[in-house]
């Protein structure tokens, strides 16, 4: 236990809570192609206000799309595009209600030019209102396709994470990326690590610390369906899957010492052999490389080692504390300690060339790839509480989003 504490301690943190959103424009708005957003008269006021709250965040985060206010008011839905006034490139009317079996059903006509053009009409429905925020991403990111910028499809992704409830009890839950929408589906014991198994987001990874031994459960979000992967003692965590799903990078500390394991077909083959700290493997360099954090230099730091085994290389050279990667492709970003109560988020390549920084002040830490390297998520702690950060790389934006959960052990998206 004493080890796994210090581990622990090393690769998560805990958080207060609710911050207050904030937004940062990097990019020069000329570039963006610039909307407007109108609920219908038919929508209920309270549905309104957060549906335009997310409609906007959906759009800025894209990095294509400037958000214009709307002078427009008491309009119906049907109404025709002539009677619609607004100086923007598009224009989105809405309307949204809720169903007869507690779901919600999301309407939106898109128009574009002046005078207008209609090009878009489509219904969004889910089965849960409490899902309503979905509605909205997927309405975002078809607009954003059908006016050929790069995907955003990340914005229709479940973010799972796991939070402390009490003394060794967590529970794990499911949330959009501006955390709207939350849901808990694993609860009662001591669940860690949550990790998402396959692309289409059915399947993950979590591990289970009770007794002498802690366990690694494979569990369908929507079946319920669970299976008992491994057991070790000490500690056992998946820190990353591989793309088409079959092999896992584990870190694993069956005699107290934590290493990192390469885990396919049932077998686990140890990939690290510092007599130290080595967590929280992850695949690089088209899965031929693993990046991971190791203390063999004294303090947390970032290296890499062909996936294969040998040499270890050291791919961060500043900060006193980097105990946090993620990796995609040959791209690294990581959390560096600067200063006493100072984190930022860093950018590399896998041979720790060309960095630059994401964050600049504050703490910031925990950063996640999205599934294309388009987008950093991280967390953001202020002298408020928690955010939940989404860098868009390519566009030079990012914006933060109240969490309103605190505590948080580990997360994934």
């Amino acid at each position: 236990m004493k080890y796994l504490v210090t581990i622990i301690f090393l690769i998560t943190f805990i958080f207060a809570e609710q911050p207050d959103a904030v937004i940062k424009v990097e990019k020069d708005v000329d570039q963006r192609a610039t909307v407007t957003v109108i609920g219908a008269n038919s929508v209920e006021p309270k549905f309104k206000k957060e549906l335009n709250r997310l409609f906007k965040a959906d759009f800025s985060v894209s990095g294509h799309f400037l958000v214009k206010d709307s002078n427009v008011s008491n309009i119906s839905y049907s109404a025709l595009p002539i009677s619609i006034t607004t100086n923007s490139e598009y224009t989105l009317l809405y309307n949204f209600s809720k169903t007869a079996n507690g779901g919600a059903s999301l309407d939106i006509k898109l128009f574009k030019g002046n005078p207008k053009k209609q090009i878009l009409s489509k219904n969004y429905s889910v089965s849960r209102l409490e899902k309503s925020p979905f509605l909205v991403h997927k309405a975002v990111s078809e607009i954003n396709k059908l006016a050929k910028y790069p995907p955003i499809d990340w914005i229709n992704r479940y973010v799972v994470l796991a939070r402390y409830t009490g003394a060794k009890k967590t529970e794990i839950l499911l949330a959009d990326y501006t955390f709207t929408y939350q849901k808990v589906i694993i609860k009662n014991g001591f669940n860690m690590f949550p990790k998402w198994a396959d692309k289409e987001q059915k399947v993950l990874y979590y591990s289970n610390y009770a007794g002498d031994k802690i366990k690694l459960y494979k569990l369908n979000i929507y079946t319920g369906a669970k299976s008992l992967v491994t057991t070790s003692t000490g500690m056992l965590i998946c820190s990353d899957v591989s793309d088409d799903g079959s092999k896992l990078l584990l870190t694993m500390a069956p005699d107290s010492q934590p290493d990192i394991y390469l885990f396919s077909g049932g077998n686990a083959k140890r990939l690290t052999t510092f007599s130290g700290i080595d967590v929280g493997g992850k695949f690089a360099d088209g899965e031929q490389s693993v990046v991971f954090v190791s203390n063999r230099l004294g303090t947390p730091n970032i290296f890499k080692m062909p996936i294969t085994g040998g040499s270890v290389t050291q791919i961060v050279h500043h900060g006193t504390n980097n105990a946090s990667v993620d990796a995609h492709n040959s791209e690294v970003v990581y959390s560096s300690k600067e200063g006493r109560k100072s984190f930022n988020i860093y950018l590399t390549d896998s041979s720790g060339s060309q960095t630059r920084p994401l964050t600049s002040g504050g703490i910031n830490q925990y950063p996640r790839f999205s599934r294309d390297g388009n987008i950093v998520m991280y967390i953001k702690r202020t002298q408020s509480g928690n955010s939940i950060g989404f860098m868009n790389i390519s566009a030079n934006r990012s914006e933060l989003f109240n969490m309103g959960i605190s505590r948080i052990q580990s997360i994934d998206w």
